[in-house]
């Protein structure tokens, strides 16, 4: 059974008078233990495919399968649990609640589905390279910070599927080699990850790199 499986994905948008078709008929299938590399320009529609596949929002056509379990046309109740249950996510804005510390944030991600792995928090807070930041607000870390400290929120309850908007964007090098070495790690566990990137070394790691152009990804 795939980890996740998207098919003939549609979305549409207003402006005015204007429609934008910012997903044409997108589909994926993502299969335990790979990782998935999505690459394409800005406005391709990489993270709103992203959206979709996570039902954080809702295609116009098509189906979104998780785990093989439906999660298109779904209450968001449900969505939500299917969410929890399977699913980290990193989006590329909007990761952290502002008003608590990083180790609260990534507490809180457990709290929600009755894990408590203190010994694993700590891991991730210190293979980020954030363990002396943990009492920070959000707003204090700078970008780079934050991007760590939002991947360690999305595999706090080690989830087997990982959603991952530029998990890279604005880290340096140490940070960078960190990342991909977690990532290689969650799919040696038998995880899987679908990740939209510009970035060359997450485009290498995967075992698969799809590329996105208006709104179709280009399968080999």
């Amino acid at each position: 059974m795939p980890a996740l499986e998207a098919r003939e994905l549609y979305r549409f948008f207003h402006s005015g008078d204007e429609e934008v078709m910012a997903l044409r008929g997108a589909g994926v299938i993502l299969d335990e233990g790979e990782m998935v590399a999505l690459v394409g320009p800005s406005g391709s529609g990489k993270s709103t495919l992203l959206m979709c596949l996570a039902g954080l929002d809702e295609p116009d056509g098509g189906e979104v399968i998780v785990g093989g379990e439906r999660m298109t046309r779904r209450d968001e109740r449900t969505k939500a649990r299917l969410r929890s249950r399977t699913m980290g996510i990193m989006l590329q804005t909007n990761n952290l609640f502002p008003h608590l510390r990083i180790d609260a944030n990534i507490r809180l991600a457990q709290d929600l589905v009755g894990m408590k792995d203190v010994v694993w928090a700590e891991a991730l807070l210190q293979r980020m390279g954030i363990g002396s930041r943990r009492g920070a607000a959000p707003a204090q870390l700078s970008g780079g910070e934050r991007a760590r400290a939002a991947l360690a929120v999305a595999l706090a309850c080690k989830p087997k599927l990982l959603i991952l908007d530029e998990p890279t964007g604005e880290v340096d090098a140490p940070a960078e080699k960190a990342i991909l070495k977690l990532l290689e790690e969650h799919c040696r566990g038998g995880g899987s990850i679908i990740v939209a990137t510009h970035n060359a070394a997450v485009a290498h790691a995967a075992n698969r790199v799809i590329p996105m152009v208006d709104g179709r990804l280009i399968h080999a």
